[in-house]
């Protein structure tokens, strides 16, 4: 996280910004007033094209070895992904990634260390962060602090460092407006996952990021390439990102990141350290789901007269419909008398119209059938009885 503690450090990724005149640090100048950094176009596209699932599939926990440059243990990094949620200045809560990463291990024999703790938008926009870092210097022990906090429509950003008993603080604001592009500590840890899980960096993107002095500065992203890595027996071929912060005041900080396809990463090497951070067993890689098509069946006409046991089923149900229409005829012989006679007149007649004819011949057997008048009329009555209302 700071330059200070390099083997124990997680890189800042760095873009300008300006941050406002309300600063307030006790027993230091205050800041040089300077035009605004801004991050470029294709920064702001890199962010805008990020989506909640893929970043969802990013989030897991990992754990590093600190080594020094002859392969001794320093420490442990470890570095967690998950959805949060996060409670703003008005109260209201959303949802979002979280991102946590400590770190404990020795700097020259002495005692060093750090934590970060950040709330992020889908986007990768900073609502809340908190750093620390220390290092316990024998004669002077050294503890620094940085809280990031969306308020309303600025950043604010708490500086406060200690050196034995001396604290210096100071606090400085940022528009909202200005912090387009911004990439936090926390914020930098998921990017590089994106990247990796696209194997690719945005071309000339320019992102804004805070140096170690806590002021805003560019940071760049490079792809260097892929090496294949063996870890544990095991060969993964690792895709090499390297990020530098670009301070205004101070030499350019870079961090070469070797990350594996699903964002995991392998190693960390800051450039000038002499330690890095690496895995010690291989990770189970995850893969992207592949979301197969719904199956098709195609309907097939069914020849069930080639089927012997449906052909069967038929043969028995259609002699059972034979015998019951036969008993019932048996059982009532008008109804064949009626049918009989209808058939009669129909043939005799061989009207055109054989419902109305038929609903004229029946009609005189029903008990709602009215006979004609003796006199004619021009307008016959239908043969059809009309439908009451009450029955509807």
């Amino acid at each position: 996280m700071s330059s200070k503690v390099q083997s124990t450090e997680s890189a800042i990724s760095s873009s300008p910004a300006h941050i406002g005149p309300r600063a307030k640090d006790h027993g230091a100048s205050a800041p040089e007033s300077v035009p605004p950094l801004e991050a470029n176009a294709e920064a702001l596209q890199f962010l805008e094209s990020l989506r909640q699932e893929e970043l969802q599939m990013l989030f897991f926990s990992e754990t590093l070895a600190m080594v020094s440059n002859t392969g001794e243990p320093q420490g442990e990094l470890t570095i967690d992904v998950h959805t949060g949620k996060h409670k703003d200045d008005t109260g209201a809560l959303s949802n979002g990634p979280l991102v946590h990463a400590f770190s404990r291990g020795l700097v020259d024999k002495m005692p060093c260390g750090n934590s970060l703790l950040g709330y992020l938008s889908w986007n990768l926009e900073t609502m809340e962060q908190h750093s620390q870092e220390f290092i316990k210097f024998h004669i002077l022990p050294m503890e620094r602090k940085i809280n990031l906090l969306k308020q309303e429509n600025q950043l604010a950003m708490t500086r406060s460092i200690k050196e034995g008993k001396e604290v210096k603080t100071q606090v400085t604001f940022l528009p909202w407006r200005l912090t387009a592009g911004f990439i936090s500590e926390s914020a930098n840890l998921l990017l590089l996952r994106v990247m990796a899980w696209r194997r690719r960096v945005p071309s000339d993107a320019r992102f804004l990021a805070l140096d170690t002095e806590g002021k805003l500065c560019y940071s760049t992203y490079h792809a260097l390439g892929s090496q294949t890595i063996q870890v544990d027996h095991q060969e993964a071929e690792a895709f090499i990102v390297e990020q530098t912060v670009h301070s205004e005041e101070g030499v350019p900080m870079s961090c070469q990141y070797f990350l594996l396809s699903d964002g995991h990463l392998a190693k960390r090497v800051q450039v000038g350290s002499p330690g890095c951070c690496m895995i010690t067993k291989m990770p189970i890689l995850r893969e992207e789901d592949e979301i197969e098509p719904p199956p098709v069946f195609e309907k097939k006409p069914l020849m069930w007269e080639e089927d012997m046991e449906l052909y069967s089923r038929f043969l028995d149900r259609k002699e059972q419909l034979r015998l019951s229409h036969a008993r019932y005829l048996e059982e009532h012989p008008d109804a064949q008398a009626v049918i009989s006679d209808f058939l009669l007149f129909l043939l005799l007649h061989k009207p055109a119209d054989v419902v109305t004819f038929a609903a004229e011949h029946f009609g005189m057997l029903s008990m709602y059938w009215e006979p004609d008048p003796t006199l004619g009329s021009s307008n016959p009555r239908s043969p059809f009885r009309s439908l009451d209302l009450e029955f509807l």
